[in-house]
């Protein structure tokens, strides 16, 4: 793994532009760059009283949007890292092979590198919102799947439980960065999305425990796998809410109405 970064990583640096400016962009508040025509470039700022303000930590937790965030977050982990650590033990107690069990849980980290890939680049055509939604979707599909397998041993359901979580529901990590950065992009950033990785890591906690308890109670999975789903419902609520779209638009959507 060294020597790959040495070797692959190190080098793409050399692809990167040194300067926002290279590529027509600049900081929000400066004046747009003009075409040769001497028009104003388009913006992608919506809401440009909220672009304008300097985001500190203090200012955005003060925020109904942070808030959204926040629990959008929490749930989005909840239900990711509920399925993750808990499937291999469920198929097995379903009648599956142990490294058949293995297996699918490998296999979701593979078919997930296609879909970050490709739902990321969506995004910046459809919105961070929509491509959001597919994720959670993913896990409620998943989820889905596995109540079923627990009623009937198929491997058809066990496959598209496999595709569902990681090529749909891990692309939600492709929009995380992207959706904190539209609505408090600025110097603040980092700090702001530092502060919003503890519900990301909170999420990821209580997901697997609550599944665990929920399990060790009942003697299933199946109400913990319908609350996972509730989660998922909740997730996408609370990014819809938060709206980055309302003020700052992807590329693909500059020009069109909300």
């Amino acid at each position: 793994m060294g020597l790959l970064v040495i070797v692959v990583v190190a080098p793409l640096n050399l692809l990167v532009r040194l300067r926002p400016a290279d590529i027509g962009q600049v900081p929000d508040g400066k004046p747009l760059p003009l075409r040769e025509d001497g028009s104003a470039m388009p913006t992608n700022i919506v809401d440009p009283v909220w672009a304008g303000i300097d985001w500190t930590v203090s200012k955005a937790i003060r925020t109904p949007r942070f808030w959204w965030l926040v629990v959008g977050f929490f749930c989005s982990t909840y239900a990711w890292y509920a399925v993750q650590v808990h499937q291999t033990t469920f198929l097995i107690e379903t009648g599956f092979d142990p490294i058949l069990a293995a297996w699918a849980l490998g296999l979701v980290s593979i078919v997930a590198i296609p879909g970050q890939i490709g739902l990321g680049a969506l995004s910046d055509k459809i919105g961070r919102e929509s491509v959001w939604s597919f994720g959670c979707m993913g896990f409620i599909i998943c989820y889905a799947a596995l109540i079923a397998l627990e009623h009937e041993k198929s491997h058809l359901l066990l496959y598209v439980m496999v595709i569902a979580q990681g090529c749909l529901g891990y692309a939600i990590t492709s929009v995380l960065g992207p959706i904190v950065a539209e609505i408090f992009e600025g110097p603040h950033y980092g700090a702001i999305f530092g502060i919003l990785t503890v519900a990301l890591i909170g999420g990821g906690a209580a997901g697997p425990w609550v599944t665990g308890i929920t399990h060790d109670a009942t003697g299933s999975y199946q109400l913990a796998f319908f609350i996972a789903i509730g989660v998922c419902i909740l997730s996408i609520a609370c990014i819809w809410i938060a709206a980055p779209r309302k003020v700052r638009m992807v590329p693909g959507r500059i020009g069109s109405p909300l």
